[in-house]
């Protein structure tokens, strides 16, 4: 077989979180390990299989993340606003409840995201 990927790939094994989007809030997730990454997309397996053509969200814990001193995140537009208030309520069911900066968190958010 012809190797047809033309993006230089990484042999680089991070954690992985792959959810499928519902119309739940914090969708179904599994944990994984990627084998490996490039700039068009990324190998990563899985211990229970994923339909084909499932549409996914995917978090990727790098370490320059991990050990950052500071951190910002940017949400906007009301869909935000539910997730936003659990974050902020401490929900570890969520990636974003679990990032820790060494230094400063900051959050940048739109009228319509922000909790009231």
């Amino acid at each position: 077989m012809t190797e047809r990927r033309t993006a230089r790939r990484y042999d680089l094994s991070l954690p992985v979180i792959i959810r499928v989007p519902a119309e739940r809030i914090v969708p179904d997730s599994q944990k994984g390990k990627t084998r490996d990454i490039s700039t068009r997309g990324l190998y990563f397996v899985l211990e229970q299989d994923l339909e084909a053509g499932s549409e996914l969200d995917i978090t990727l814990t790098l370490p320059a993340l991990a050990s950052s001193r500071d951190l910002a995140f940017l949400a906007t537009g009301s869909e935000k606003r539910e997730v936003l208030a659990r974050v902020q309520a401490g929900d570890r069911a969520l990636p974003a409840a679990r990032v820790r900066a060494l230094g400063r968190l900051h959050w940048f958010t739109d009228r319509s995201a922000t909790p009231q």
